[in-house]
């Protein structure tokens, strides 16, 4: 299976720049993956599109100001942490923006915080050291990392984050669930739609392109997630009652997907998981815990593209991006969105 497989072309101008108003006002493209038919919606359509007893399975994590610009020591040069994933009370792992970064080296991240390269990891990757725990400075030196492909200014900078957002941890939002507003959640809420939370702290490689010419050659690095017992309790019994499981994002997909192949048992169900996922989902997967996905519209040649592959068809899949082209929907983090039944 080759990378070049999940590559399409997308004109700049289709790439979202900005956050619609409401949240809800956004395009919903609709696919049956059973063969791929298509129908148009806007987001808010959505409770017309499910019924009593479906579960809608949420990814609760919400984004920390994870960039820091800092200063080297000695020299003042300056150089940038992105904060990726967590290793211990002091201890994380960054992606470094800035030459020299080598053990040993510190860097004054302002506010009285410094911080000291303790490992090199592959490309810019580092395990740095700070001198105190840096989740107590965020708010006064961090900024929230948009996307590479955002050249706008956000001004309101809750707009990046869901209504639902409570865990603080992630890199990148769950853009999926960014069309939410709390009137909407009310609304399926009342006529019995169920929801259900997990929580995947995003890192940045879910969003980058993979370079590998073979697909599954491609290694995805870990992040961490969980599936409570409530959640695996409302899963379990939504399959019972012949319920639809519909995950919210692919970060729901891969945390449900994770916690199903350590114990499902088809009279068991699905149980509680807690721990890192390296889970890359490609065509040919077998899904145990999905039944449904709303997503937006990936990268090309991104992991993500192929999740939504493996769900829907890749064939569907890049025909429906083909028509989403034409018919000028937006693409990607603030774009519209995919409704896969």
């Amino acid at each position: 299976m080759l990378t070049t497989d999940f590559d399409y072309d997308l004109p700049p101008e289709r790439i979202a720049q900005y956050p619609l108003e409401p949240r809800d006002t956004s395009r919903l493209l609709v696919m049956k993956k059973a063969d791929g038919e298509l129908a148009h919606h806007v987001f808010r359509d959505l409770p017309g599109l499910l019924r009593q007893g479906d579960l809608l399975v949420f990814n609760d994590t919400r984004v920390i100001p994870a960039r820091i610009y800092a200063k080297k020591m000695p020299g003042g040069g300056k150089v940038e942490l992105l904060l990726l994933k967590r290793i211990s009370e002091r201890q994380w792992e960054v992606l470094v923006g800035g030459s020299g970064m080598n053990p040993g080296r510190a860097v004054d991240a302002g506010s009285g915080l410094f911080a000291t390269v303790v490992e090199v990891l592959e490309s810019s990757r580092r395990v740095v050291e700070f001198s105190e725990p840096v989740e107590n400075y965020l708010q006064t030196i961090g900024h929230i990392p948009l996307p590479p492909y955002i050249h706008t200014e956000l001004k309101d900078l809750e707009r990046y984050q869901t209504v639902y957002a409570r865990q603080p941890g992630s890199a990148a939002a769950p853009t999926a669930g960014l069309h939410f507003t709390p009137q909407l959640l009310e609304q399926l809420l009342a006529m019995g739609v169920n929801t259900a939370f997990v929580d995947l702290h995003v890192g940045l490689d879910t969003f980058a392109p993979v370079t590998e010419e073979k697909a599954d050659e491609h290694i995805i690095h870990s992040e961490w997630c969980e599936l409570s017992s409530q959640t695996a309790s409302l899963i379990n019994r939504t399959r019972a009652e012949g319920g639809r499981v519909i995950a919210v994002g692919t970060t729901s997909v891969r945390t449900m997907e994770t916690a199903a192949s350590q114990s499902y048992d088809i009279k068991a169900g699905i149980q509680p998981y807690s721990g890192n996922t390296r889970l890359f989902i490609l065509p040919g997967y077998q899904f145990l815990a999905v039944d449904g996905l709303i997503t937006n519209f990936h990268l090309p040649k991104s992991t993500l593209l192929m999740l939504v592959s493996a769900f829907a068809g890749r064939e569907n899949i890049l025909a429906a991006y083909r028509q989403a082209v034409t018919l000028e929907y937006r693409f990607f983090s603030f774009g519209d969105a995919m409704l896969i039944l």
